[in-house]
């Protein structure tokens, strides 16, 4: 099925004329057509507009033009993302109708990459806590985690090769987790957040969604730029993520355990994998007790992310206040209340963690992490617990999912992989070596 391609083949078969944009582009809408209906994973679906794109790009290819990255290879946003003359609804009646008058940076990019923008995917609430409707392809009972439930779910669904979202904890990594697939969040600033809903300056993150590990690379890179409308956007090089996928390391990677004491969340599933995984990594693995430093990372960030939702999205609430859900109101009555001394002394500590692990990766390759609870829960118990990305989120570092286990009700859980700040290559790197480490093993299901 050709909307079961990766990103890279159906780029490299686009550009060596064995299949057009157009083709690929109608597979993945009746695609959408055959199945979204039980998986919920889209808001709207620019089916004409994507066909127009998609015959742009052709005609392209066809005059010996250059080709960019992406080249017709369609891809799906998140709903808090401004793309002109669609809209841009954030998953809230309280922006019911917004159409957003101009690209935001990620749209302009993959414009510029040459991607077919095929429409813009579910978000919960304001990209926050209240569940959106969608469900996870492999058991629509299940959550497909959240916040950016659409695009996770449109990737494991084959309705796109790629999909774009944000992590302001673990709305990316999560997600992924629990739909099987890749999901990478570089390095903090890599990527520009302009024109894309803002529910924490301080820790809104931009992530990927692919099948492959070399998609998410390839998509990473594709959108990683300087802006200087993005307060985070830095303004120097950055690693390509998708040199480290066919690099060797020089010497084989060296893993870091953390036991956090919030492990005790962790499923057996979870637990039973994770240490069949360190087990086959035998040698390459250390354990260690978690610095006093992290133990108080996710109370911190708790109250950076709604002292701040709270003043960023000020006129949503204070005009809108009747249609935001109960969950939605408590956190922003919760975030109201902070001081701004306790908001200016989370955010010292919040700083803290980035110094902190500047140093830290001197001696690790990598951090060997679960990347949720477990298999995503039922729909009625919310989108998962987000805590097993909190630390890394708050740190601004590089975090790939890996799709390598499976519990007990046969739904998908993910391993993650944390590397130091802007060495996204050497995560990918080390994330791919330790792919091929476990294949002779398959040691995936528990």
């Amino acid at each position: 099925m050709l909307c079961q391609l990766t990103a890279a083949e159906a780029r490299a078969q686009i550009a060596q004329g064995r299949l057009t944009s157009v083709d690929l582009v109608k597979a993945c809408l009746d695609r959408i057509m055959e199945t979204d209906k039980g998986i919920g994973a889209w808001a709207h679906v620019d089916a004409v507009g994507a066909l127009e794109q998609a015959e742009a790009l052709d005609d392209i290819r066809r005059k010996g033009n250059a080709l960019g990255a992406l080249h017709g290879v369609p891809v799906g946003l998140k709903d808090i993302f401004d793309v002109k003359g669609l809209p841009t609804e954030c998953g809230t009646p309280a922006r019911k109708g917004r159409i957003a008058d101009l690209d935001c940076a990620v749209a302009a990019r993959l414009r510029d990459a040459g991607a077919v923008i095929l429409g813009k995917t579910v978000t919960t609430e304001f990209a926050f806590l209240n569940p959106a409707h969608t469900s996870n392809p492999h058991n629509p009972e299940h959550t497909p985690g959240g916040s950016s439930s659409g695009s996770a779910a449109a990737v494991a669904a084959g309705h796109v090769p790629l999909a774009i979202g944000t992590q302001t904890n673990g709305s990316v990594i999560r997600p992924a987790s629990f739909c099987g697939i890749f999901g990478y969040k570089p390095t903090r600033g890599m990527i520009s957040r302009a024109g894309v809903l803002q529910t924490s300056v301080t820790l809104d993150q931009i992530g990927v969604f692919a099948r492959s590990l070399e998609d998410a690379s390839l998509l990473g890179d594709a959108l990683a730029g300087y802006d200087p409308h993005d307060t985070a956007s830095f303004a120097r090089p950055r690693p390509a993520a998708s040199s480290g996928i066919n690099t060797e390391p020089p010497v084989d990677p060296d893993f870091v355990w953390i036991d956090m004491p919030y492990h005790d969340r962790m499923s057996e599933d979870a637990r039973a994998g994770l240490d069949e995984i360190m087990n086959a990594l035998d040698g390459h693995v250390e354990r260690i007790e978690v610095p006093k430093s992290m133990i108080d990372l996710v109370r911190h960030q708790q109250v950076v992310h709604e002292y701040e939702i709270a003043r960023h999205l000020a006129d949503d609430f204070d005009n809108h206040w009747d249609v935001v859900s109960e969950k939605l109101q408590a956190v922003v009555k919760r975030g109201r209340s902070y001081s701004d001394q306790q908001y200016a002394d989370a955010l010292s500590m919040v700083g803290g963690a980035e110094n902190f692990f500047a140093l830290f990766f001197h001696d690790y390759d990598a951090v060997l992490a679960p990347s949720s609870a477990g298999e995503a829960p039922l729909k009625t118990d919310g989108t998962g617990d987000p805590v097993f990305c909190t630390v890394w989120t708050v740190a601004g570092l590089p975090c790939v999912n890996l799709p390598l286990l499976s519990g007990s009700a046969g739904l998908p859980i993910g391993v993650q992989l944390i590397g130091p700040a802007e060495r996204d290559d050497r995560l990918m790197r080390t994330a791919q070596w330790m792919i091929n480490a476990l294949a002779p093993n398959s040691a995936t299901t528990v």
